[in-house]
């Protein structure tokens, strides 16, 4: 019986020592490294713009151009006249959608009634161009424990609540005296397209030849590049690089160079020498500087169809102020053989 009793004890110590040698086994295996979940990317902030005004605007006019391997989204109207007087191909700002409230908008829906057609193309953003923002997941509220708890301060202006494309409505837009980048441009952010460098312009010089290519095919006699803002210079490159001989005719709207571009507007616009229609808003110090420049540079080259346009700011009055620049662009356009 004694025998028996040692025997239990025996086995009651290897039973224990064999369980504290699998812990500490357990314990000093390495751990199974944690391979983060991968995040989709967001889209860009033109994609975003270009989706929202796909589902927002008529199928008739929203087409789907291809150039350098991407597809992109153009906004097609034709002329309200028996016979076109010809086809404006816009090209709008950084920051600026193929919409754009002010300028590209009023102008692509205003000059069919005058007998043109309108192209306006979106373009790529550029690197230092945040994407929309992702709006937060909405919390629940903490429970009150000894008494209610402060009421949230709630956004009195139900205009500046961004829409579903994470960016304001449109008619929140700056004016056209004030720098578009600055309110998109203020911090660098990821982007999910490859915009650095060379490669942004030749996306920008791919979507003009997709427009053009598109333009031709419907043989529309004259076609006219027009560009605002940071397209005005996009345009006047393009035009300076690969000088397409049935583009004769520039229209800039409050142009503007661009980050990274070493050569002026001054030396660009005025080398073309072709019929160019330069309109600037006379109420922003700096735009009134460059357009002096680029009028001087165009006076010592004897430029032969120079002519610049000052335009006052109805700050007041912004549907008037783009009927106004509706009226100078189209009497421009039918000055021109």
């Amino acid at each position: 019986m004694f025998r028996h009793h040692r025997l239990r004890i025996c086995l009651c110590v290897l039973a224990i020592a064999s369980t504290d040698l699998g812990a500490s086994e357990a314990e000093s295996a390495p751990e199974a490294p944690v391979v983060p979940a991968e995040r989709p990317a967001l889209p860009s902030r033109s994609e975003s713009m270009a989706t929202e005004l796909a589902r927002q605007l008529p199928s008739t006019e929203v087409i789907r151009l291809q150039a350098s391997g991407e597809a992109f989204m153009a906004l097609w109207r034709p002329a309200n006249v028996a016979v076109p007087k010809g086809l404006v191909i816009l090209l709008p700002g950084e920051g600026e959608s193929a919409d754009w409230p002010r300028g590209i908008g009023p102008l692509r829906r205003g000059l069919p009634d005058y007998g043109w057609h309108t192209l306006s193309v979106s373009l790529p953003d550029s690197p230092g161009l945040l994407p929309p923002a992702t709006p937060e997941p909405e919390r629940e509220p903490p429970a009150e424990e000894d008494g209610p708890s402060e009421a949230p301060a709630a956004d009195s202006d139900p205009q500046a609540t961004p829409n579903e494309a994470g960016y304001l409505p449109e008619e929140t837009a700056t004016a056209p005296d004030e720098s578009t980048s600055e309110a998109v441009q203020s911090e660098p952010g990821p982007s999910t397209e490859p915009d650095e460098g060379p490669q942004l312009v030749e996306r920008i010089d791919g979507r003009i030849d997709a427009a053009l290519a598109h333009a031709r095919t419907l043989q529309p006699g004259l076609i006219v590049l027009l560009g605002q803002g940071t397209g005005g210079y996009w345009a006047a490159r393009y035009l300076q690089q690969l000088a397409p001989e049935d583009i004769r005719h520039l229209l800039l709207i409050q142009p503007r160079q661009p980050e990274g571009q070493e050569e002026p507007l001054a030396q660009l616009v005025p080398a073309l020498k072709l019929a160019t229609g330069d309109f600037f808003y006379q109420n922003a110090t700096a735009a009134r500087a460059e357009a002096r420049a680029r009028l001087n540079a165009s006076r010592r080259i004897q430029h032969p169809a120079y002519h610049q346009v000052g335009l006052p700011a109805l700050i007041d009055d912004r549907e008037s102020e783009q009927q106004q620049l509706l009226r100078r662009v189209r009497g421009w356009l039918d000055k021109q053989p």
